[in-house]
């Protein structure tokens, strides 16, 4: 089964070693992409059609229902901003689709505040050879593929 994994934000695709962070850089996580977000509020949309298992203002996990979860991470140490600049549409254990709201925040905003607004997405207990069409140097909207994971 391939899934296709969509970008949760409009930017440009980076890959995960430009994340300032080695739990993402060094894929300790799991294998992904980052997106360099656009500066301007909007929505951000969930990867995968699935359940949202873990929620934060900051950061969120969708598992599809043949159990692959995707991580998206919403800045660097934004956990630190205690929800601050986040709204959430979603609550845990709620059914979401590809491109459906999942949370709104301000990339700009993130930015000024100290933080990077980078947003790693991750395939959790996947390994990098299970990632293919890797979106990298791309520009994408909310929406477009940023990978394939093969499972």
């Amino acid at each position: 089964m391939t899934l296709r994994v969509a970008s949760p934000v409009a930017g440009r695709v980076v890959p995960l070693s430009e994340v300032p962070d080695p739990v993402f850089s060094q894929a300790m996580v799991g294998p992904g992409v980052a997106v360099e977000p656009d500066r301007t509020a909007a929505e951000v949309v969930s990867p995968v059609d699935g359940t949202v298992v873990t929620l934060h203002p900051h950061a969120f996990v969708v598992a599809t229902a043949e159990g692959a979860a995707v991580l998206v991470h919403l800045g660097i140490d934004t956990v630190k901003r205690k929800g601050e600049g986040f709204s959430l549409h979603v609550v845990k254990g709620e059914t979401v689709r590809a491109g459906q709201a999942v949370v709104s925040w301000d990339p700009a905003e993130v930015e000024a505040a100290g933080f990077s607004p980078i947003c790693p997405v991750v395939a959790l207990d996947a390994t990098a050879e299970a990632l293919g069409d890797l979106a990298d140097g791309t520009a994408v909207t909310a929406g477009d593929a940023l990978f394939t994971w093969t499972r």
